[in-house]
């Protein structure tokens, strides 16, 4: 059955003021989604390649056209460029080893970051989406993160608050649990206070909103994990304000470095320009957003950190620009994960 447009204006004629307004906001997203898809990949190519080709194999510069793909983007089919290296024979695109590699649904990529920056469930994020299941968009939302994850920090200037937060250590979605019975929406420890049941999280801002978190094992943090996880970014010239844990008062001593603590009884919330009470709050608003996933599996906690990091850079707000850039960003990173890898990975301490 064929549909002529004046049938399709008809019908439009006949909804209420209500119906209209929201296919209105529909074709606007729609549109806006589809024709910020197009320069996005454009954007990926020219920032890949703004040094010249290389061979995501061997590394090799001795790159030569190699024929064009057909893909949709906007909707339409169009013809992309492949590319052959001459060391190893490889053929590659633009988009080999990045998050949208063999993905079928390109136009669809830019509605579901926005689902990612409201911080949708998956199922929720399939519903708007259409057209793709809550399993490929979980694929999608690990290999964009792993990608993003890549992003190096800024070394950080002057005053660096530090304080760690702890998680329950979760193994949501694994089916058979040998040591434990499993927890229903995240559940609560055993064990009162710091245990080995909790995940350590550091968290690193200075006075300039350059963030740092990450997973560094298991209970109690260490001067060791704190070095090996950080020690690259900081310098003597850096002053710590901390809560009053002894291994960050001897990291500052070994490394020469003026430290300010502050107990967690919160009699002394400050001396003078320091306090902690930047971190404080990126732990409050972390531990709020991340509540509406009902637990997080710990293998993947660090991909979530990475997400909220993100999020808080473009102060979570929802548009035509920070969609884009997260997309691009998202794939200028290698992302070799599959469904497999993800699946079967386990957290490292």
């Amino acid at each position: 059955m064929t549909v002529r447009a004046t049938d399709i204006l008809k019908a439009i004629q006949k909804l209420n003021p209500a119906e209209k307004h929201r296919l209105r906001e529909y074709l606007i997203d729609a549109l806006t989604a589809s024709s910020s898809t197009g320069t996005a990949l454009q954007e990926i190519s020219e920032r890949k390649h703004k040094e010249g080709y290389r061979c995501p194999d061997c590394e090799s510069e001795h790159i030569v056209r190699f024929g064009k793909y057909s893909t949709i983007v906007d909707g339409e089919e169009v013809k992309k460029q492949r590319y052959r290296c001459k060391a190893c024979r490889m053929t590659f695109t633009d988009l080999t080893n990045t998050a949208l590699y063999r993905t079928r649904h390109l136009h669809r990529w830019m509605k579901f970051i926005e689902c990612m920056i409201e911080g949708y469930s998956l199922r929720k994020s399939a519903q708007l989406i259409g057209g793709v299941t809550h399993v490929t968009l979980f694929y999608w939302r690990h290999k964009l993160l792993s990608a993003l994850k890549q992003m190096d920090s800024s070394h950080f200037q002057g005053i660096v608050e530090m304080d760690e937060t702890y998680f329950l250590y979760s193994e949501k979605g694994k089916r058979k649990i040998a040591d434990r019975k499993s927890r229903k929406r995240g559940g609560s420890a055993k064990k009162r206070g710091i245990s080995n049941e909790q995940v350590c999280v550091l968290v690193a801002r200075d006075r300039d909103k350059i963030t740092f978190s990450q997973t560094l094992g298991m209970g109690r943090l260490t001067k060791e994990q704190l070095d090996k996880a950080i020690g690259h970014k900081l310098s003597s010239e850096n002053v710590l304000c901390t809560d009053a844990w002894r291994a960050f008062k001897t990291y500052a001593f070994d490394n020469g470095m003026a430290i300010y603590q502050f107990k967690s009884d919160g009699k002394i919330r400050t001396k003078g320009l320091y306090h902690i009470q930047n971190v404080n709050n990126y732990h409050r608003r972390l531990k709020g957003w991340i509540q509406r996933f009902n637990g997080v599996a710990t293998k993947y906690l660090n991909n979530y950190l990475t997400w909220f990091q993100v999020l808080e850079s473009i102060h979570h707000q929802r548009n035509e620009m920070t969609m884009k850039d997260m997309m691009v960003k998202g794939n200028l990173f290698p992302s070799v994960e599959t469904y497999d890898t993800l699946r079967l990975s386990t957290f490292k301490i």
